[in-house]
């Protein structure tokens, strides 16, 4: 079971690279990486007091997988992003990987969602505000891109009030 000291940390190379598709006969593996996403996530709660989704690699596990526990647990399997808004919005943005420092970014105030379940189902979802926001990070770590790539300028930083 992985923990919060498997968690990559800004700098590791790995977060920038793009993350390979769950093939169909990898079905096998995804409770278990969902296991170890629930579980580092869980940490983060308690330790930072945020943390409503993670990816995969940020676990080193290079593949295109997210989960998502707000209300419900969510699992996204090769989640493709259709149909950006043209409207944005600036928000302060937080990541697991640098936990006390927030980031200036706009993001698309509506997207949709095209992705696969755990039983290999295909699901389509609007998504509007902050849901949207949440899923644009964390796909965003799928294809290798930090919030800190995306910053509005070079003021858009700050730490994390304690």
């Amino acid at each position: 079971m992985k923990t919060l000291d498997d968690l990559l940390m800004l700098g590791d190379e790995r977060l920038y690279q793009t993350s390979t598709p769950v093939l169909k006969t990898e079905l096998q593996f995804v409770k278990d990486w969902v296991a170890d996403m629930h579980n580092v996530m869980e940490q983060i709660r308690n330790k930072y007091h945020f943390g409503r989704a993670i990816a995969a690699p940020q676990l080193g596990i290079m593949k295109r997988l997210i989960y998502m526990n707000i209300d419900k647990p969510v699992v996204f399997i090769n989640p493709e992003i259709v149909d950006p808004s043209a409207d944005l919005f600036e928000l302060w943005d937080d990541c697991m990987s640098f936990p006390n420092l927030l980031v200036k970014v706009k993001r698309h105030q509506k997207i949709t969602v095209n992705y696969l379940d755990e039983q290999w189902q295909p699901h389509q979802w609007i998504m509007d505000g902050s849901l949207s926001e949440l899923l644009q990070h964390e796909y965003d770590h799928l294809n290798g891109v930090l919030c800190t790539m995306r910053a509005i300028d070079n003021t858009s930083f700050k730490w994390r009030a304690s």
